[in-house]
């Protein structure tokens, strides 16, 4: 029968044992692991005792006579609430105990009982994690087939299409956000590859995009903003909105992967919030400090003041957005991914601040990038 606990478990274990080397009145010391079997009564499995050149012990049954009290042995229960966890067993040459071995030995079972709690509550964790992973890896496996069917028939559509200029540019469209979307599942398909123990790096750390959704550094931003202009157009139309896009595209190239997720999320929001029939836009210019300012603006209801600098916060939703299905991450997303790339994410209201040719009131969430890195 085997015992499932962490070697660092192994080596605390050894090291408080060990320190009873100069107590005379102790012949030894035993430490058992609580195993839950058929019977009412867990076994106890021993993990570690003292001296450890010791003969090796045996299990200890739930009906055995080895589990009760005798003139020389003593068991001190490790126990969380009403959860036995494991034993303390101590041989004795002398009883009573003094006090100061007494009170050693019962500070020895509280700090067992910690540890080895904290132990079984960190392997409950990983095996959660190993089923998600392997619940994650089959989501994404399926998930790539109904894609493939998607870019097929959108592909046969566009070969029907192919003299019918009004139309195709919907289909190249899907296409274009079919794309995407097996970014997005390889970014999945990535991350759920990474090994658990890379994940305590991670701690404290911004929630930022997975590697392959960043970079490469240098691609133009050109390209991978023309998509979301075209699904942002779409939208519009769809809902009867005024879409005003960029009079030009930037040449700025860099991280443009994280740029254009920061653009996404901007404009998820903006078409989301702003209010029925607002009109929507991009508009792209210069820094003062020679960098590139990217904003998408709304000619909605003006964000309160109070809540200006709220709604960037990691869950945090404004008023307006209570009854709008949500989670409160992307401006946090989008302002994290700003600061990594070396800029900022603010709010400008109204939207007519940026540029008096914008809307005079509404909106306007403003992306100021640094000057692109030279290329080599």
């Amino acid at each position: 029968m085997t015992v499932h606990v962490s070697e660092r478990f192994l080596k605390l274990l050894r090291f408080q044992l060990a320190q009873f080397a100069d107590c005379g009145e102790l012949s030894s010391l035993v430490v058992y692991v609580a195993q839950a079997g058929e019977a009412e009564t867990p076994a106890l499995l021993p993990v570690g005792q003292w001296p450890s050149q010791a003969p090796a012990l045996a299990p200890i049954a739930s009906g055995s006579p080895l589990r009760q009290p005798a003139d020389d042995r003593r068991w001190l229960p490790l126990r969380h609430q009403q959860m036995l966890l494991g034993a303390l067993q101590v041989q004795t040459r002398a009883l009573p105990w003094p006090d100061p071995l007494a009170q050693r030995l019962q500070a020895v079972a509280l700090c067992l009982t910690e540890a080895l709690l904290q132990d079984l509550e960190q392997q409950r964790l990983e095996q959660q994690l190993q089923r998600q992973a392997e619940q994650l890896e089959v989501l994404v496996h399926q998930l790539r087939n109904p894609l493939t069917a998607l870019r097929t028939f959108g592909q046969l559509l566009l070969r029907r299409l192919e003299d019918d200029a009004q139309n195709r540019p919907l289909v190249e469209g899907l296409l274009a956000e079919e794309r995407q979307l097996n970014r997005y599942v390889d970014a999945l398909s990535e991350l759920g590859a990474m090994p658990l123990q890379a994940l305590p790096e991670a701690i404290g750390q911004p929630l930022l995009l997975p590697p392959l959704l960043n970079g490469p550094e240098g691609q133009p931003l050109a390209e991978l903003l023309e998509p979301l202009l075209s699904r942002a157009a779409a939208t519009a139309a769809l809902q009867q909105r005024r879409w005003s896009p960029p009079a030009q595209l930037p040449s700025w190239r860099g991280d443009s992967g994280a740029v254009a997720e920061i653009i996404a999320n901007l404009l998820e929001n903006a078409f989301r919030y702003s209010g029925e029939g607002s009109p929507i836009g991009l508009h792209i210019d210069h820094s003062a400090e020679g960098g590139l300012r990217l904003c998408v603006w709304d000619g909605g209801p003006a964000i309160e003041p109070a809540e200006r600098e709220v709604i960037f916060g990691r869950g945090a939703r404004g008023s307006r957005g209570q009854q709008v299905p949500g989670t409160g991450l992307g401006l946090a997303l989008a302002r994290d991914l700003a600061h990594d790339l070396g800029g900022e994410l603010q709010l400008v209201v109204p939207a007519a601040a940026v540029d008096p040719r914008l809307d005079p009131q509404g909106n306007g969430f403003c992306l100021t990038l640094p000057p692109a890195p030279p290329q080599r």
